[in-house]
């Protein structure tokens, strides 16, 4: 079983969650400049077996997909190409930001702190792993 990958995509910034190799907890691991993903992603992959990447899809309260998208579908498209062995699931990513700042402020975190955006990128990825599992197990 290998682990899972979560993505919260952005225009400047990506962060990064994982999951152990059972699947169980999903932990932050980084943020990195969107221009540095494939490059990251390469050397990842090279270092852990990763058997799904979930990517937070940006979807507007009305149902239609965000100015994000612009920069998510290629990148699906291309990881699709780059890595046909492992799959893609999209996560609904609506309310992150404001779920990792909440969480942020319940941690303590100082204001300095939380606005390092990112911290709130490497934790939205995390809270869209976290749901992800979630859902899984309700399956």
């Amino acid at each position: 079983m290998g682990r899972i990958l979560a993505l919260d995509y952005g225009l400047k910034r990506i962060g990064v969650a994982v999951t152990d190799p059972l699947q169980i907890i999903a932990t932050g691991l980084t943020t990195i400049a969107e221009k540095d993903i494939w490059e990251f992603l390469d050397e990842y992959f090279s270092k852990e077996k990763v058997e799904k990447l979930v990517i937070g899809y940006p979807v507007q309260l009305s149902g239609k997909g965000s100015e994000s998208l612009i920069a998510i579908n290629p990148f699906i498209k291309k990881f699709l190409i780059k890595y046909p062995e492992i799959t893609i699931e999209q996560a609904d990513e609506r309310f992150t930001s404001k779920l990792a700042h909440r969480a942020m402020l319940e941690m303590g975190m100082k204001k300095k702190d939380r606005q390092n955006k990112a911290f709130a990128d490497t934790i939205s990825a995390t809270i869209i792993l976290q749901g992800f599992l979630e859902s899984k197990k309700r399956r």
